[in-house]
């Protein structure tokens, strides 16, 4: 049997390629290459169309594609050229205009006698623009912002928001009569500034390019001028050193720093400086009421984000008062300021201003000169120079002040601190505090300018202070007097000056004096006690101290008019009295001050010193009218007896009342005043002026001693 075979089929051969793949190869490349070629020759041939006829044809193309890409109406009145020349773009334009959005001013953002420009292809498909040339002849750019401040003229959007202004880089550039004009509504601000002449080559100009130009700061006019130090850099989109220098007001403003770009400051630091012959000049530039100042200099940092504009590491000086600080100006809705500033030492002449003064006048005339200068009538002091409303509802400000010394020939004065809120014509100093003869003051001021006229209060508090070196100024010896002082002002009144506020003024003054001791050669002259006096004046002890038990002097204040209510000191030998009082309206004073000794006296002259005349120029009457009349019974006691009997005119039996301290340490009214026994008191002034008193007095209060205390109100 025969054992079968297996055969293995062998491999069916692969059939021969099909001949019609390489032709559809072959047909997609002849398609591509004239695809290409066709592309080519339709390059070549709109460019030998451009090169033939400078594409003057696609003028109107031209207007109504850029005309729809910013939203503008764009014209060109004379020549038009466009077309590549060979590889770059060649465009020349006469009479271009582009058109302002219609909220504008002017009717053009930009506008140009003749354009003629080489422009690499590439740079406006990645954006950044690169011109090989420029040459601009007459060119006019209007830039504004809308009065909203939420766009501006070259921002080419319906939508809102203002872009930076950019500029291309451009390699070679003759520019010849450009200018520029600027409009920021919020800021009232409005700058035509023209260029000078730039010619540079291979994106080098060689030298620096300047501008001028004037405009106007709200009613404010200036002039500018600027360089550009570093333009080669400016034309290769590089660092900027620019240096600019505005005139204003009698103020001079410089401006140095270094830009990311031509037009860009936003958040770049700018050294600033400023000087001129009154800062209020300065900051009244942009609309800020500021109080009067000295010649003044400062300088600064200055970082533009936004609507605010910060000025750090502020350094300089207003008239010889050193300041430093910080300042944030925010243009938003309403101006603000905020500020917080530091000084070492102020002259006490410049801050006459806070009160309306002149602070030259003061230093070369005195404070009557100029109270006189601010209105207000001859030999008076308080300022009639009214607040300036309007500015003050205009704008809001918060004001940190810190002073560590105050320069001053009369009274010590240190350690200030000012806190002041302006808010829609509201202004308050709200604490202002300051340490003063060793003791401390702490007030509040408004004034609400809402309120017509305005609504003025004054809360003055003194807390105790050395009598001794508070008036040490004023020629009184500190050695030998320890007696201390405290006490409070509160008026309130209507008016738009400090004058007039104070002459409508209502309220109390009330000074209090504790237990302490005084000069007896003091005491003795304010009763006028001839007899201690001269005993101790030959006995060397005019320096021995008296002891004063409690002290009040109060006043009671009604429509701009304050009253004693009470003047009333008690010692351990004497009881000082006084009436009268003093007029916010006229400046007049008419105080008499009586001292009644409480222990047997010989040769006292027992009548009142009187304090009269004005504010400025104040009268102290020693040898008053009373004095007179007892020296004239005197003599004729002496004619008519014997010498004897004329000093028994001069004879005080001392029979003074002490005062119950309680009430007077309480500051209270002269109602409310008691002997020491409890006795209501009936020698203090019940808070009237003389002629009120006058009116007032029977039985029991003598028509003599009515006449002591005369009244001029």
């Amino acid at each position: 049997m025969d054992t079968p075979t297996t055969t293995t089929p062998e491999t069916a051969p692969a059939p021969p390629a099909s001949p019609a793949a390489p032709i559809r190869r072959r047909r997609a490349w002849r398609i591509a290459r004239n695809v290409l070629l066709g592309l080519v020759g339709l390059i070549v041939a709109i460019w030998l169309v451009l090169y033939i006829t400078k594409g003057r044809f696609l003028k109107h193309p031209f207007e109504r594609f850029v005309g729809g890409q910013t939203h503008r109406p764009v014209t060109v009145a004379g020549d038009f050229q466009l077309y590549f020349a060979p590889l770059r773009i060649k465009f020349v334009a006469e009479k271009m205009t582009i058109a302002n959005p219609a909220w504008a001013t002017k009717p053009y953002l930009f506008q140009a006698e003749r354009i003629d420009t080489r422009i690499a292809p590439l740079s406006l498909i990645w954006g950044k623009r690169r011109l090989y040339w420029l040459d601009l002849v007459d060119g006019a750019v209007d830039l504004e912002w809308n009065t909203a401040h939420t766009t501006n003229s070259w921002t080419f959007s319906n939508k809102k928001g203002g872009k930076p202004l950019e500029f291309p880089r451009i390699d070679v550039a003759t520019v010849r009569g450009t200018t520029v004009r600027y409009l920021d509504p919020r800021m009232q601000l409005l700058a035509d500034l023209k260029i000078d002449d730039i010619r540079s080559t291979d994106a080098r100009i060689g030298k620096a390019v300047g501008l001028t130009g004037t405009g106007r700061v709200r009613s404010a006019p200036f002039t500018v001028t600027a360089r550009l130090l570093t333009p080669d850099a400016t034309a290769n989109r590089g660092q900027n050193q620019l240096v600019a220098r505005m005139r204003a007001v009698h103020n001079v403003i410089d401006v140095a720093g270094t830009l990311p770009s031509i037009a860009d400051i936003e958040r770049v630091p700018l050294q600033v400086a400023a000087r001129g012959r009154n800062m209020a000049e300065l900051l009244g530039i942009i609309g800020v009421a500021l109080p009067n100042t000295r010649t003044y200099r400062l300088r600064g940092q200055m970082v533009k984000d936004g609507e605010r504009y910060r000025f750090t590491h502020l350094r300089g000086v207003a008239g010889a008062t050193d300041l430093a600080g910080t300042l944030t100006i925010t243009n938003g809705e309403r101006l603000h300021l905020d500020s917080v500033l530091a000084t070492k030492s102020l002259d006490i002449i410049d801050a006459a201003p806070f009160i309306g003064y002149n602070p030259d006048i003061v230093a070369a005339k005195g404070a009557v000169a100029a109270a006189a200068a601010t209105g207000a009538a001859p030999q008076r002091l308080l300022p009639d120079a009214a607040l300036p409303i309007a500015t003050m509802q205009r704008f809001d400000a918060n004001l940190k002040w810190t002073v560590g010394v105050v320069r001053s020939r009369n009274v010590p004065i240190s350690d200030v601190d000012v806190t002041l809120a302006l808010d829609h014509g509201r202004l308050a100093l709200s604490p202002l505090t300051f340490a003063m003869a060793r003791g401390n003051v702490a007030s509040d001021v408004v004034f609400d300018t809402r309120q017509r006229p305005s609504a003025a209060s004054y809360d003055i508090r003194l807390a105790p202070t050395p009598m001794g070196r508070l008036l040490a100024g004023y020629g009184v010896a500190e050695s030998g007097t320890t007696g201390t002082i405290r006490g409070r002002i509160q008026l309130k009144g209507r008016g738009d000056t400090i004058h007039d506020s104070l002459s409508t003024a209502g309220g109390r003054i009330a000074f209090v004096m504790p237990q302490g001791q005084l000069w007896t050669r003091n005491v003795q002259l304010s009763e006028l006690d001839l007899g201690t006096f001269v005993q101790k004046m030959f006995e060397d002890k005019l320096k021995k101290p008296v002891e004063v038990n409690c002290g009040l002097i109060g006043f009671t204040v009604r429509n701009g008019v304050a009253a004693a209510d009470p003047i009333l000191i008690d010692t351990t030998k004497n009881v000082i009295v006084g009436r009268g009082g003093f007029s916010f309206r006229s400046e007049g004073v008419d105080l008499a001050f009586r001292a009644d000794g409480k222990k047997f006296s010989l040769f006292s002259g027992q009548s009142p010193v009187g304090i009269g005349g004005y504010f400025a120029a104040p009268k102290l009457n020693v040898v008053s009218d009373q004095l007179l009349a007892r020296a004239g019974a005197g003599l004729g006691l002496a004619i008519v007896g014997t010498p004897i009997a004329g000093i028994l005119a001069f004879v005080d039996v001392g029979d003074a009342k002490s005062a119950a301290c309680g009430p007077v340490l309480a500051g209270a009214t002269a109602k409310a005043q008691r002997t020491t026994k409890g006795a209501p008191r009936d020698d203090v002034g019940r808070g009237t002026t003389a002629k009120e008193e006058d009116g007032k007095a029977s039985g029991g209060e003598k028509k003599e001693q009515r006449k002591k205390f005369l009244g001029i109100f």
